[in-house]
């Protein structure tokens, strides 16, 4: 007797509903459609604007991910996959987690739907900016930083005369890329605790010492004429900025847990 096969023309309405076809027999789902890199990277793209094809693979060399490969050798993504990956990017980006970390949550069963999504067109206050992000170059009226923020405009002067941000003149007008916007709304925010640009100074000097010392470790690949050289430098210097941001994280956490304890 040859085997009973089910076309998909061949289930209606109330066969589906119950998980059967006409025949009695149990309807086979659809096999899940394999991604090439390039998809996968189109995918992700809506979300994470700088995702390269050369980032996911840096991903899959770092054991982050493990895609199966065609006999001909292709990358092939399942859905599951390209969840995984999203997970990934969002914990670099939200939570400033190096590979490292990522690999350790990933491994806890740490998932995509434990993760909120950033709000559309907004601006998630844990971003961590992409160094070549094009976006982040957008330059807004200060106007709008301001209303936006709720930032007042003494603040705002206070920061651009102590250099934390700068800004820049266009026809007579202020503008802020989104980068400067976020370290506006960030400072507001301890405003509102009575801590002030003076107070902030400590913040730049640190910043400009951990930059000076990624300069020294990252100029000379960043200066190659080779453009694989760069982007494997940008994208470890993207990852280096990541663990020292956890660093500091977990450095001013373990004084704070010092100040906490002088109370019990």
């Amino acid at each position: 007797m040859s085997e009973a096969r089910i076309e998909p023309h061949q289930a209606v309405n109330g066969d589906i509903a119950n998980g059967h076809g006409n025949n009695g027999e149990p309807i086979i789902a659809p096999r899940e459609k394999a991604l090439t890199i390039g998809a996968v990277r189109k995918t992700l793209a809506k979300e994470f604007g700088d995702v390269s094809i050369s980032k996911i693979r840096y991903l899959e060399d770092q054991k982050l991910l493990t895609p199966k490969r065609t006999e001909g050798g292709y990358r092939v993504y399942t859905q599951s996959d390209v969840a995984r990956l999203r997970t990934i990017l969002r914990l670099q980006r939200d939570e400033y987690l190096p590979l490292r970390v990522i690999r350790q949550e990933l491994s806890a069963g740490r998932s995509e739907d434990e993760i909120p999504a950033p709000a559309p067109g907004g601006t998630r206050g844990g971003r961590r900016f992409s160094l070549t992000d094009e976006q982040a170059q957008t330059l807004y009226a200060a106007d709008d930083v301001l209303a936006d923020t709720g930032a007042p405009p003494e603040l705002v002067k206070e920061l651009i005369d102590f250099g934390l941000v700068s800004g820049s003149q266009r026809a007579g007008a202020m503008y802020f890329d989104e980068n400067e916007r976020e370290i506006i709304r960030a400072v507001t925010e301890l405003s509102r605790y009575g801590v002030s640009g003076r107070n902030l100074r400590v913040f730049k000097t640190s910043a400009d010492r951990e930059a000076a010392l990624l300069e020294q470790i990252f100029a000379p690949a960043l200066r190659s004429r080779s453009s694989e050289r760069r982007g494997e430098a940008i994208e470890a210097l993207e990852n280096l900025t990541a663990v020292t941001s956890h660093l500091k994280h977990l450095l001013l956490a373990r004084d704070l847990r010092r100040l906490v304890g002088q109370r019990r």
